[in-house]
């Protein structure tokens, strides 16, 4: 498994990130341990949370897939061995992350109330990278980065990020987190928290989750040369569309068990132009004589902006498959093929 570089910072994570939103609603405690035991054997050092998770979000789940995380460093007593990340939500109406019930917003009580849970969740003192899950300002799509522009009202009540950034610096000089990291965010605002940082003297974003995919690959658009010239990498989520390029919901199949069968909550990968996108791109996997998930995850794990590409599970089939996608070679000869159909297809489900 190969290490790549967080940022401008000395901490190497793997290049394949184990994501654990799936655990603790369609994967149970036993079966989120033993995801983490599987990834670390494979050479795995990176885990990616979030206080909102797992998904779907409800009142009722919310913060377990941390807490499972934190029984296993418990029992495994690994805790330094592993780059581990979590989230603070954003800006949003719903009332069940803060004690006192109130909306989302990344102002500072909420942070560091947000912060502290995590750590007694995740059963750890620190926590490696700490990421807005989601801007505290309106955007013209959810992942801040969409294929075509809206218009939106702004907040009257947005914080200034220049605000937010403050008491997540405090945070870092106060230990609790080690580096500070964006998600779902766009070129201005990352550029927003950069120049912010410099001026304030402040931490310094270290990377950017945004999803990334064969059927949307708005991040080369403008964030691309932010990750290079800024070294703020992605770490890319959705990789697989939520399970769409690895085929499972071909042709209207609804595996039992799946996202999509138990939630129907995959519309992102639903519309106008995405079912020839994809298979498009399954049928170049099958004449290539590759699996179209490993193929899919290659594909992004081979892009030159990559930190590295978070992955998801609900069985050990399913994990195995996913982790053999550092040994799949995406020639030029895929690499022109794939660009071709992009060329056609464009970001259907950014």
């Amino acid at each position: 498994m190969e290490q790549r570089r967080l940022g401008r910072t000395d901490i190497m994570v793997s290049s394949i990130c184990l994501g654990t939103m799936t655990f603790g609603e369609q994967n149970t405690e036993a079966e989120g341990h033993a995801q983490m035991d599987r990834a670390v054997e494979r050479g795995v050092n990176f885990f990616d949370a979030a206080e909102l998770y797992p998904i779907p979000p409800s009142r009722q789940t919310q913060g377990r897939t941390e807490r499972i995380i934190g029984t296993w460093f418990k029992a495994r007593g690994n805790r330094d061995k592993i780059i581990m990340a979590t989230k603070v939500v954003g800006r949003t109406d719903m009332n069940w992350f803060r004690h006192d019930g109130s909306t989302g917003k990344l102002v500072r009580w909420q942070i560091e109330q947000a912060v502290d849970r995590s750590l007694r969740n995740l059963q750890t003192d620190y926590i490696d990278l700490y990421q807005i899950h989601w801007p505290d300002r309106h955007v013209s799509a959810f992942g801040a980065n969409p294929a075509r522009w809206q218009d939106v009202e702004p907040a009257t009540d947005e914080t200034p990020i220049g605000e937010t950034l403050k008491v997540l610096t405090d945070l870092v000089k106060a230990g609790k987190i080690r580096e500070i990291g964006l998600s779902n965010e766009s070129s201005w605002g990352t550029m927003t928290y950069l120049h912010e940082a410099e001026k304030r003297n402040a931490a310094r974003v270290v990377s950017i989750q945004n999803g990334y995919s064969l059927v949307n690959r708005t991040f080369e658009t403008n964030l691309a040369e932010v990750a290079l010239r800024e070294n703020v990498g992605l770490l890319a989520y959705s990789a697989l569309g939520q399970g769409y390029l690895s085929g499972k919901y071909r042709n209207g199949m609804l595996p039992k068990g799946a996202r999509k069968t138990l939630f129907n909550r995959l519309q992102r990968y639903e519309k106008p132009g995405a079912e020839a996108a994809i298979n498009a791109y399954l049928d170049l996997a099958d004449e290539f004589g590759l699996d179209p998930s490993q193929m899919a995850l290659a594909f992004a794990l081979n892009r030159s902006f990559m930190t590295s590409v978070i992955i998801g599970a609900t069985s050990m089939e399913q994990l195995e498959l996913n982790l053999q996608a550092v040994n799949v070679d995406i020639t030029p000869e895929l690499q022109e093929r794939i660009d071709a159909i992009h060329q056609l297809t464009g970001n259907p489900c950014p």
